[in-house]
């Protein structure tokens, strides 16, 4: 078993296909967007990438993206550096994995997410706090369920 397995067990509880929802709200909680979301979470084999993440996001109006996150394992983190993003994740207790992101073409703006996962390991719910200037300005809620 890998050091990652061993030293993150939530985090390996997330392994899988995920489908869910984003909903983007300001601080007054009006809505700003909603999308479907299709994420994966692998730990590949072949030693490329402790974690692999991978995200695919639908509107309603037709519009697709997707996105991958390869990232590396080391001091009981996982550490992200694409050209899209910068950040790490680490675990809080048994049930919840902090991250905090920033996008590289957003300067002074940064993200701090809150995974937390379900004891059955189906259900999980996500947040994300949107900062600008060290204020926060808006949030993503996020609730999805495992697909495999």
């Amino acid at each position: 078993m890998s050091a990652i397995r061993e030293e993150m067990p939530v985090l390996t509880r997330h392994e899988g296909d995920w489908v869910g929802t984003y909903i983007l709200v300001d601080t007054k909680g009006n809505i700003l967007d909603k999308h479907d979301s299709h994420l994966s979470c692998q730990f590949p084999e072949d030693g490329s990438y402790s974690y692999y993440q991978i995200n695919r996001y639908k509107w309603s109006d037709g519009k697709q993206e997707e996105h991958q996150f390869p990232g590396n394992y080391r001091d009981k983190k996982i550490w992200f550096d694409t050209e899209r993003i910068e950040g790490k994740a680490w675990e809080v207790d048994d049930a919840t994995i902090i991250l905090w992101f920033s996008y590289k073409t957003m300067p002074g703006m940064y993200l701090y997410e809150m995974i937390n996962l379900s004891s059955c390991n189906n259900y999980r719910s996500r947040t994300w706090h949107w900062f600008k200037n060290h204020q926060l300005f808006q949030r993503t809620l996020i609730q999805e369920e495992r697909l495999r």
